[in-house]
């Protein structure tokens, strides 16, 4: 009894596991290609399940197999759309050849599980093959980068459901924190008051845009080159074919796909994907900016600016008791980073396509899922582990307001900016805070003084005590 099996290619012969469901190809392309050590992002394997029982069902119903031969590669496909294959998708996640190691790895293990289903041994590919059934009517060309559109689309919804998760979280904080007047900071100096629930509003709503944008990128991504095979021709499909294979993968996905008017620049062009991870992005630049502020703000908390404090997630040093990290925010800024750095490769790589197809897809496949799993996962555990749990230090807030010279701002239009300016010069002379100097001076009695830095009268719109110039 020999442990495996032999197959063979254009190349030759070679030995392959005997209960495997890979094949020579798949042999070939994890030899060829040891480079990143990750292998094909899930999502990526979940749609070419989706793609293959498309084509499977168009080809079925255009009369290419009995009923019995479609069943089971209809089975086999559905198995590997519900994710119960990934561990048989062996070949790493960068690699020559367009995404042909992928492609083949998909269609070998299609095959092989589809003899299963029918009794059948691996590698018994007079019954079912990779090539004349499993990748009948198609290319790597056209199915590789529809799985990838497929894939970004559900991982795209998925970005969605968790910016706006992550919105809502900043809302109920805004709603929290509206009456803490804090002291706004421009170029990281004292500048003027604000709310509390003011910053956090801002915080919101630059994740309402992103999540905008990131809805209207399913729409770059819906229109697919399927059935165009290699070069956006439809060499050997037939047309029936060509017309009915998206139809069949709309009804599988739920998807709103629909098949490019020119095959030809659909299957070369890839420009669709670099906008997309400009979208992404500008999402994770205001992921790093709002966790930068959190971890501001947040910073101390004895000796910093310490206004909010996070949830303590783990012990901060190994050499400093008690000590206590923002990590939920490093971790999100980190995310960003690499988001930012996807960006860049999926940039080169759908410039330096050439002619009629690009050889890259497999670095923009793996960049693009990629952020978009970081941004999901990044939006996610700031929500659940860090904003959820933000409390607010009122009595330092406060004491910030009334020490800081920024507070004299507010009080420009009550005692005039000349006033304002001596108050200042006092204050830092005598190492009072302002309110106490502004009372002592007479010039506003305490009460005076409370309602020009109320939460009401720093987040009005404009200032009450200025006269409207009528330019009419």
């Amino acid at each position: 009894m020999t442990d495996y099996r032999i197959e063979k290619d254009l190349l030759g012969e070679r030995q392959v596991p005997i209960d495997a469901l890979y094949g020579i190809h798949t042999v070939r392309g994890v030899e060829n290609f040891p480079l990143s050590g990750r292998r094909v992002n899930p999502g990526l394997i979940h749609a070419f399940g989706a793609v293959k029982l498309a084509c499977a069902r168009t080809n079925h119903e255009l009369g290419w197999w009995d009923d019995d031969k479609a069943a089971a590669i209809e089975a086999a496909c559905a198995e590997m759309m519900e994710g119960g294959l990934d561990g048989h998708i062996v070949v790493d996640a960068l690699q020559g050849g367009a995404g042909t190691s992928t492609n083949m790895n998909v269609n070998e293990v299609l095959a092989n599980r589809a003899l299963l289903l029918l009794g059948r041994k691996p590698g018994e590919y007079d019954t079912i093959s990779p090539l004349d059934d499993i990748n009948l009517h198609q290319s790597t060309n056209d199915t590789y980068p529809t799985a990838l559109k497929v894939a970004a689309i559900n991982l795209l919804r998925n970005l969605e459901r968790e910016v706006v998760a992550l919105l809502e979280e900043f809302q109920n904080k805004e709603k929290a924190f509206a009456h803490i007047v804090k002291v706004g900071r421009t170029q990281l100096q004292d500048a003027v008051l604000i709310t509390l629930g003011r910053e956090m509003s801002a915080y919101a709503e630059a994740f309402g845009r992103d999540r905008w944008r990131i809805y209207k990128c399913e729409e770059r991504l819906r229109v697919l080159n399927l059935g165009g095979t290699a070069i956006g021709t439809g060499l050997a499909a037939p047309r029936k074919f060509i017309f009915r294979v998206t139809e069949h993968l709309r009804s599988i996905t739920g998807l709103g796909l629909a098949r490019g008017e020119n095959l030809v620049d659909a299957t070369q062009n890839n420009d669709a994907f670099v906008e997309v991870s400009g979208i992404l992005k500008a999402c994770a630049s205001n992921l790093l900016k709002v966790a930068g502020d959190l971890r501001f703000l947040s910073s101390g908390p004895d000796a910093g600016i310490g206004e909010i404090r996070l949830p303590p997630r783990q012990a901060g040093s190994s050499i400093m008791p008690g000590k206590v990290n923002p990590v939920i925010p490093e971790a999100v800024s980190q995310a960003a980073m690499a988001v930012m750095a996807h960006d860049q490769s999926i940039t080169f790589a759908a410039s330096l396509g050439n002619l009629e197809l690009n050889a890259f897809l497999p670095l923009i496949a793996d960049s693009l899922l990629a952020s978009l799993d970081l941004l999901g996962n990044a939006c996610s555990i700031l929500r659940r582990m860090c904003v959820a749990g933000i409390e607010a230090d009122e009595e330092r807030c406060r004491r910030h307001v009334e020490g800081a010279t920024a507070t004299i701002t507010a009080l420009v239009d009550s005692i005039g900016y000349r006033q304002a300016q001596e108050i200042a010069a006092q204050a830092k002379a005598k190492g009072k805070s302002v309110r106490a100097v502004v009372i002592e001076s007479g010039l506003l009695t305490g009460e005076e003084f409370d309602e020009m830095v109320s939460a009401e009268t720093v987040t009005r719109l404009g200032s009450p005590l200025r006269k409207e110039t009528n330019t009419e």
